[in-house]
């Protein structure tokens, strides 16, 4: 079984900085694009980051200049550092993979963790 495992959540100050995880685990064959989303109460959800398996990377212009996404592709593992976080930022974070798993035969997919909760307040 394949699943998403997020960490790093929690509540900050407003300008306070945060570090998210995401590891990926079981019958993995490759991992493709990586990335997080967020999804705050009443709207949808957006993507914030992402980053290809050659490290490309692409940002939602909210965030750009404050937040950095990488990943360890031996550790199936990607991560979102986040700086100066602002009340606006509140949300569940989601981390989202496109990979090729095990079936037999193999097969593409695309899987989304849990979910973690970053709230911005003083």
């Amino acid at each position: 079984q394949v699943q998403l495992v997020e960490s790093g959540g929690g509540l900050v100050q407003p300008g306070g900085s945060l570090r998210l995880s995401c590891v990926a685990s079981g019958s993995i064959f490759s991992i493709n694009g990586m990335g997080w989303y967020r999804q705050a109460p009443g709207k949808q959800r957006e993507l914030v980051a992402a980053i290809t398996n050659g490290a490309s990377t692409n940002y939602a212009d909210s965030v750009k200049g404050r937040f950095t996404i990488s990943r360890d592709n031996a550790k199936n593992t990607v991560y979102l550092q986040m700086t100066s976080l602002k009340p606006e930022d509140t949300a569940v974070y989601y981390c989202n993979a496109q990979m090729v798993i095990w079936g037999p035969p193999l097969k593409p997919t695309d899987r989304w963790g849990q979910g973690t909760q970053v709230t911005v307040s003083s």
